[in-house]
Protein backbone atom coordinates (compact mmCIF):
# COMPACT_ATOMS: atom_id res chain seq x y z
CA UNK A 1 0.00 0.00 0.00
CA UNK A 2 1.19 3.62 -0.55
CA UNK A 3 0.67 4.52 3.20
CA UNK A 4 -1.59 4.75 5.88
CA UNK A 5 -2.39 8.15 5.10
CA UNK A 6 -5.50 8.67 2.48
CA UNK A 7 -4.23 9.42 -0.47
CA UNK A 8 -7.56 10.08 -2.54
CA UNK A 9 -9.82 11.07 -0.11
CA UNK A 10 -13.00 12.61 -1.82
CA UNK A 11 -11.98 11.02 -5.15
CA UNK A 12 -14.76 8.99 -7.12
CA UNK A 13 -12.55 5.67 -8.76
CA UNK A 14 -13.28 3.31 -11.50
CA UNK A 15 -11.75 0.16 -11.48
CA UNK A 16 -13.04 -2.08 -14.58
CA UNK A 17 -12.49 -5.69 -14.33
CA UNK A 18 -12.65 -5.61 -10.64
CA UNK A 19 -14.08 -8.74 -9.08
CA UNK A 20 -10.36 -10.54 -9.18
CA UNK A 21 -6.95 -10.36 -9.72
CA UNK A 22 -5.48 -6.88 -10.58
CA UNK A 23 -8.54 -5.16 -10.91
CA UNK A 24 -9.52 -6.43 -7.10
CA UNK A 25 -6.56 -5.12 -5.62
CA UNK A 26 -6.58 -1.85 -6.96
CA UNK A 27 -10.36 -1.23 -6.40
CA UNK A 28 -8.87 -2.07 -2.35
CA UNK A 29 -6.08 -0.05 -2.76
CA UNK A 30 -8.16 3.02 -4.16
CA UNK A 31 -11.11 2.39 -1.60
CA UNK A 32 -8.98 1.89 1.22
CA UNK A 33 -7.00 4.94 0.55
CA UNK A 34 -10.44 7.21 0.43
CA UNK A 35 -11.55 6.79 -2.58
CA UNK A 36 -15.54 6.22 -3.50
CA UNK A 37 -14.81 3.11 -5.38
CA UNK A 38 -16.74 1.78 -8.52
CA UNK A 39 -16.52 -1.78 -8.31
CA UNK A 40 -16.95 -3.14 -12.05
CA UNK A 41 -17.53 -6.63 -12.77
CA UNK A 42 -18.60 -8.83 -16.02
CA UNK A 43 -20.30 -12.20 -14.76
CA UNK A 44 -17.97 -12.06 -11.40
CA UNK A 45 -20.41 -10.79 -8.62
CA UNK A 46 -19.44 -13.08 -5.98
CA UNK A 47 -15.67 -11.68 -6.38
CA UNK A 48 -16.95 -8.07 -6.97
CA UNK A 49 -19.13 -8.21 -3.98
CA UNK A 50 -16.25 -9.50 -1.77
CA UNK A 51 -13.68 -6.61 -3.44
CA UNK A 52 -16.97 -4.13 -2.00
CA UNK A 53 -16.89 -5.93 1.67
CA UNK A 54 -12.99 -5.46 1.98
CA UNK A 55 -13.44 -2.12 1.19
CA UNK A 56 -16.28 -1.28 3.42
CA UNK A 57 -14.26 -3.41 6.28
CA UNK A 58 -11.27 -0.58 5.69
CA UNK A 59 -13.52 1.69 6.77
CA UNK A 60 -13.69 2.96 2.71
CA UNK A 61 -17.17 3.53 0.67
CA UNK A 62 -17.66 1.31 -2.37
CA UNK A 63 -20.32 0.61 -4.99
CA UNK A 64 -20.83 -2.37 -7.68
CA UNK A 65 -21.40 -1.60 -11.02
CA UNK A 66 -22.10 -4.48 -13.76
CA UNK A 67 -21.75 -4.49 -17.57
CA UNK A 68 -20.48 -6.66 -20.23
CA UNK A 69 -17.57 -5.04 -22.44
CA UNK A 70 -17.36 -7.52 -24.73
CA UNK A 71 -19.38 -6.03 -26.75
CA UNK A 72 -20.11 -2.17 -28.00
CA UNK A 73 -23.70 -2.49 -27.00
CA UNK A 74 -22.38 -3.34 -23.07
CA UNK A 75 -20.26 -0.71 -22.94
CA UNK A 76 -22.32 2.16 -24.04
CA UNK A 77 -25.13 0.80 -22.00
CA UNK A 78 -22.45 1.49 -18.91
CA UNK A 79 -21.77 4.78 -20.16
CA UNK A 80 -24.85 5.82 -19.83
CA UNK A 81 -24.59 4.16 -16.21
CA UNK A 82 -21.33 6.22 -15.77
CA UNK A 83 -22.61 9.84 -16.87
CA UNK A 84 -25.82 9.53 -14.85
CA UNK A 85 -23.93 8.51 -11.81
CA UNK A 86 -24.31 12.10 -8.85
CA UNK A 87 -20.44 12.35 -8.93
CA UNK A 88 -17.86 12.60 -11.57
CA UNK A 89 -15.29 9.74 -12.44
CA UNK A 90 -11.84 11.53 -11.14
CA UNK A 91 -9.74 7.92 -11.94
CA UNK A 92 -10.52 5.64 -14.22
CA UNK A 93 -8.38 2.52 -14.46
CA UNK A 94 -8.79 0.72 -17.50
CA UNK A 95 -8.68 -3.16 -16.39
CA UNK A 96 -10.71 -4.92 -17.99
CA UNK A 97 -9.36 -7.45 -20.45
CA UNK A 98 -8.82 -11.11 -21.53
CA UNK A 99 -7.05 -13.12 -23.71
CA UNK A 100 -10.60 -14.54 -23.76
CA UNK A 101 -9.50 -17.76 -25.83
CA UNK A 102 -5.53 -19.03 -26.87
CA UNK A 103 -6.06 -20.10 -30.31
CA UNK A 104 -3.37 -20.01 -33.35
CA UNK A 105 -3.27 -17.21 -35.71
CA UNK A 106 -5.01 -19.25 -38.99
CA UNK A 107 -8.16 -20.43 -36.52
CA UNK A 108 -8.57 -16.83 -35.02
CA UNK A 109 -12.21 -16.38 -36.58
CA UNK A 110 -13.56 -12.42 -37.53
CA UNK A 111 -15.96 -12.97 -34.32
CA UNK A 112 -13.27 -13.42 -31.96
CA UNK A 113 -10.50 -11.11 -33.26
CA UNK A 114 -13.58 -8.43 -32.87
CA UNK A 115 -14.39 -9.84 -29.23
CA UNK A 116 -10.66 -9.41 -28.09
CA UNK A 117 -10.36 -5.69 -29.54
CA UNK A 118 -13.69 -4.82 -27.78
CA UNK A 119 -13.30 -5.90 -24.37
CA UNK A 120 -9.07 -4.87 -24.28
CA UNK A 121 -9.30 -2.20 -26.58
CA UNK A 122 -12.75 -0.66 -27.26
CA UNK A 123 -13.93 -0.67 -23.71
CA UNK A 124 -10.95 1.56 -23.02
CA UNK A 125 -11.80 4.05 -26.08
CA UNK A 126 -15.73 4.49 -24.98
CA UNK A 127 -15.02 4.33 -21.34
CA UNK A 128 -12.22 7.19 -21.45
CA UNK A 129 -14.42 8.96 -23.95
CA UNK A 130 -17.36 8.72 -21.26
CA UNK A 131 -15.27 10.85 -18.15
CA UNK A 132 -12.50 12.68 -20.20
CA UNK A 133 -15.17 15.48 -20.46
CA UNK A 134 -15.93 16.67 -17.04
CA UNK A 135 -12.38 15.89 -16.32
CA UNK A 136 -11.46 18.21 -18.82
CA UNK A 137 -14.17 20.61 -17.66
CA UNK A 138 -12.50 20.34 -14.22
CA UNK A 139 -9.01 20.41 -15.14
CA UNK A 140 -8.91 17.43 -12.70
CA UNK A 141 -8.00 13.48 -14.01
CA UNK A 142 -6.00 10.32 -13.67
CA UNK A 143 -6.23 7.47 -16.20
CA UNK A 144 -4.62 4.49 -16.11
CA UNK A 145 -4.80 1.48 -18.86
CA UNK A 146 -3.74 -1.58 -18.10
CA UNK A 147 -1.72 -3.26 -20.91
CA UNK A 148 0.71 -5.82 -20.98
CA UNK A 149 4.44 -7.51 -21.61
CA UNK A 150 2.24 -9.01 -24.46
CA UNK A 151 2.31 -5.47 -26.07
CA UNK A 152 6.20 -5.87 -26.48
CA UNK A 153 6.95 -8.91 -27.84
CA UNK A 154 3.84 -10.58 -29.18
CA UNK A 155 2.58 -12.64 -26.45
CA UNK A 156 2.93 -16.53 -26.47
CA UNK A 157 1.26 -18.75 -29.14
CA UNK A 158 -2.26 -17.90 -29.77
CA UNK A 159 -2.38 -14.93 -28.10
CA UNK A 160 -1.93 -12.51 -31.53
CA UNK A 161 -5.17 -10.64 -31.01
CA UNK A 162 -4.48 -9.96 -27.18
CA UNK A 163 -1.36 -8.67 -27.79
CA UNK A 164 -2.29 -6.41 -30.71
CA UNK A 165 -5.22 -4.76 -28.97
CA UNK A 166 -2.54 -4.15 -25.74
CA UNK A 167 -0.05 -2.63 -28.09
CA UNK A 168 -2.94 -0.51 -29.25
CA UNK A 169 -4.03 0.46 -25.98
CA UNK A 170 -0.18 1.80 -25.25
CA UNK A 171 -0.04 3.54 -28.24
CA UNK A 172 -3.90 5.11 -27.56
CA UNK A 173 -2.18 6.14 -23.55
CA UNK A 174 0.25 8.22 -25.47
CA UNK A 175 -2.02 9.52 -27.93
CA UNK A 176 -4.47 10.74 -25.19
CA UNK A 177 -1.29 12.05 -22.73
CA UNK A 178 -0.33 14.23 -25.70
CA UNK A 179 -3.81 15.50 -26.34
CA UNK A 180 -5.04 15.94 -22.56
CA UNK A 181 -1.89 16.65 -20.77
CA UNK A 182 -2.48 20.55 -21.05
CA UNK A 183 -5.71 20.50 -19.92
CA UNK A 184 -4.31 19.01 -16.56
CA UNK A 185 -5.16 15.27 -16.82
CA UNK A 186 -2.72 12.49 -16.29
CA UNK A 187 -2.49 9.61 -18.64
CA UNK A 188 -0.42 6.51 -18.24
CA UNK A 189 -0.45 2.91 -18.53
CA UNK A 190 1.04 0.39 -16.69
CA UNK A 191 2.27 -3.09 -18.41
CA UNK A 192 2.02 -6.03 -15.83
CA UNK A 193 4.26 -9.21 -16.88
CA UNK A 194 3.57 -12.60 -16.20
CA UNK A 195 1.28 -12.24 -12.52
CA UNK A 196 -0.27 -15.05 -10.29
CA UNK A 197 -3.49 -14.31 -11.12
CA UNK A 198 -6.20 -16.84 -12.50
CA UNK A 199 -5.94 -15.29 -16.13
CA UNK A 200 -2.75 -17.72 -15.76
CA UNK A 201 -4.11 -20.58 -13.74
CA UNK A 202 -6.37 -20.28 -17.13
CA UNK A 203 -4.12 -19.48 -20.13
CA UNK A 204 -0.81 -20.68 -19.27
CA UNK A 205 0.64 -24.15 -18.49
CA UNK A 206 3.11 -25.05 -15.74
CA UNK A 207 5.67 -25.27 -17.67
CA UNK A 208 5.54 -21.71 -19.14
CA UNK A 209 4.91 -20.42 -16.16
CA UNK A 210 8.07 -22.08 -14.78
CA UNK A 211 10.29 -20.79 -17.78
CA UNK A 212 9.23 -17.40 -17.18
CA UNK A 213 9.70 -17.62 -13.39
CA UNK A 214 13.69 -19.22 -14.63
CA UNK A 215 14.01 -15.99 -16.85
CA UNK A 216 12.78 -13.44 -14.52
CA UNK A 217 15.63 -11.75 -12.32
CA UNK A 218 13.33 -11.62 -9.68
CA UNK A 219 12.88 -15.38 -9.74
CA UNK A 220 9.16 -15.42 -9.20
CA UNK A 221 5.74 -14.21 -11.37
CA UNK A 222 4.46 -11.19 -9.95
CA UNK A 223 1.52 -10.82 -8.12
CA UNK A 224 -1.75 -8.11 -8.54
CA UNK A 225 0.18 -5.73 -5.76
CA UNK A 226 2.88 -5.34 -7.15
CA UNK A 227 0.64 -3.69 -10.13
CA UNK A 228 -1.93 -1.96 -7.76
CA UNK A 229 0.82 0.05 -5.92
CA UNK A 230 2.23 0.99 -9.29
CA UNK A 231 -1.20 2.59 -10.21
CA UNK A 232 -1.82 4.01 -7.07
CA UNK A 233 1.53 5.89 -7.16
CA UNK A 234 0.88 6.94 -11.06
CA UNK A 235 -2.24 8.76 -9.70
CA UNK A 236 -0.53 10.17 -6.61
CA UNK A 237 1.37 13.28 -6.29
CA UNK A 238 4.50 11.56 -6.61
CA UNK A 239 3.80 11.00 -10.20
CA UNK A 240 2.78 14.83 -10.83
CA UNK A 241 5.34 14.75 -14.00
CA UNK A 242 5.14 11.08 -15.20
CA UNK A 243 2.98 11.28 -18.07
CA UNK A 244 2.58 8.94 -21.37
CA UNK A 245 4.59 6.80 -19.94
CA UNK A 246 4.17 2.50 -20.19
CA UNK A 247 5.38 1.11 -17.43
CA UNK A 248 6.52 -2.20 -17.52
CA UNK A 249 6.43 -3.78 -13.83
CA UNK A 250 7.67 -7.49 -14.82
CA UNK A 251 10.54 -8.20 -12.55
CA UNK A 252 13.10 -7.60 -15.11
CA UNK A 253 11.86 -10.37 -17.34
CA UNK A 254 11.72 -7.38 -20.11
CA UNK A 255 14.12 -4.51 -19.99
CA UNK A 256 12.87 -1.34 -22.25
Amino acid sequence: MLGAEKNFNGRTALITGASSGIGAETAVLFGSQGAHTLVHYGQNLKGASAVVEKIRDAGGSASLVSADLSTVSGIKHFAETIQALKNPVDILVNNAGSLIQRKPFLEISEHLWSEVFTLNLTSAFLISQTVLPSMVERRLGWIVNVSSVAARFGGDLGAIAYSSAKAALSTTTKGLAREFGPMGIHINAVSPGTIDTNYHKKFSKPEALAAVVAATPMERLGTSADISEVIGFLCSEGARFVHGQIIEVNGGFLMV
